[in-house]
């Protein structure tokens, strides 16, 4: 058979097969939509608190008018305890507390500080940053207050004290992510990590599937075979990159600051790396059911040891070593760095010089893989 003859063999072998489209062209569909729903808001606001005030004084309930009025919380109970507070907490009525303590504003009055207490539901951690930096806004705001009133009472002039308290105003613009959401923070890599598994699954339940049988792919050489495989993936995937990479990253506002020639260039290697270490792992397989199996358990650790949604330094260092062979992990790094933080190619050049090598080490695998497959079916027959 000519290149083009199994190139178009292979297309067809793919779309015969049911599980494989559904996983590809239902999964990358799928999933563009599922995980970037429950985000579509970006940043949470008006957060549900109760408030348990021991004081019940002009300032204490003054503080409370304060963290109402901040567009991170919404007051919606005063409790009488503790307990009551977290009964509601329990109930899903509201997703943090503030406790002001008895003798809040005498101890103010007197210099001799306060402490306020404040909690939240932390299952969820942009819920809980919501309520953490209303109530800690609305507390600075009630010190500065009664360090007003401290300063007005020793005769200060009112527009000096104000300036006093107010010398120094914080500006803070994100570089990397101006809404501050969880889309355009997550969403890059981990496009980029369903791309990988995916494509690894797709890869994975052809070759299982073909591998104990005769076919075409029996009768043609290994590195024929290798070619038109790496071919129609890479093909089909230069596709559903440029869905996530352009449409989706439009739809969700996602930040690309690279070049379209930028971002093709480095997409390359890594749909080359990944598709060659699919067609290598799929030489391991002949049950068609465990490639999906395995690679979706994956994915999790894949994700947390890539460093961008858990801090790099809190996974242990053989971990971290060891994941450099996954092309995902170079891939999201370099997608970060290039789209999200604006940085020239330079800064990726390790990254994109890991995953051609990555490439050239996984096809050699691939091939052997593919020799020993050939080997054994026709030993078998």
């Amino acid at each position: 058979m000519t290149f083009w003859a199994l190139y178009f063999a292979e297309w067809r072998a793919l779309l015969a097969d049911k599980a494989i489209v559904v996983t590809l062209f239902g999964g990358v569909v799928f999933y563009s939509v599922l995980y970037p729903l429950p985000y579509l808001h970006q940043v949470p606001t008006e957060q549900t608190i109760v408030v348990v005030d021991q004081d019940n004084s002009s300032l204490s309930r003054k503080l409370t008018r304060h963290a109402d009025a901040s567009a991170k919380i919404h007051i919606i109970a005063h409790a009488n305890s503790i307990n009551e507070a977290k009964q509601l907490i329990q109930q899903g009525n509201a997703y943090g507390l503030l406790v002001i303590p008895e003798g809040f504003r005498r101890n103010l009055l007197l210099g001799k500080g306060a402490t306020l207490s404040y909690g939240g539901d932390a299952s969820y951690f942009l819920i809980y940053s919501a309520v953490a930096e209303g109530l800690v806004a609305a507390g600075m705001d009630a010190g500065k207050q009664v360090q007003l009133m401290g300063l007005l009472a020793r005769g200060e002039n009112p527009t000096l004290a104000d300036q006093n308290i107010n010398s120094v105003n914080i500006n803070a613009v994100p570089v990397f992510n101006p809404s501050l959401g969880y889309t355009p923070y997550v969403v890059p890599g981990l496009f980029i990590l369903i791309l990988h598994q995916t494509l690894l699954i797709g890869t994975g339940i052809l070759g299982a599937g073909q591998w104990r049988k005769k076919g075409y792919w029996q009768q043609e050489s290994p590195m024929a075979i290798f070619s038109a495989r790496m071919a129609m993936f890479v093909s089909l995937y230069s596709v559903f990159s440029s869905f996530y990479i352009g449409y989706c990253f439009y739809v969700y506002q996602v930040t690309v600051l690279g070049t379209l020639a930028e971002t093709a260039l480095m997409m390359l290697p890594f749909l080359l790396a990944t598709t060659a270490a699919g067609i290598a792992l799929s030489c391991l397989f002949t049950r068609r059911d465990l490639p999906t199996q395995i690679f979706l358990l994956s994915s999790m650790p894949i994700l947390f040891v890539a460093g961008f949604v858990w801090p790099i330094a809190l996974i242990p260092e053989p971990l971290v070593w060891m994941s450099q062979v996954i092309p995902a992990i170079p891939a999201i790094n370099s997608m970060l760095t290039l789209n999200q933080m604006g940085a020239d190619w330079s800064a990726i050049m390790p990254q994109w010089l890991q995953m051609w090598l990555m490439f050239a080490v996984f096809s050699g695998f691939a091939l052997a893989g593919i020799r020993r497959r050939q080997k054994e079916v026709n030993q078998a027959h």
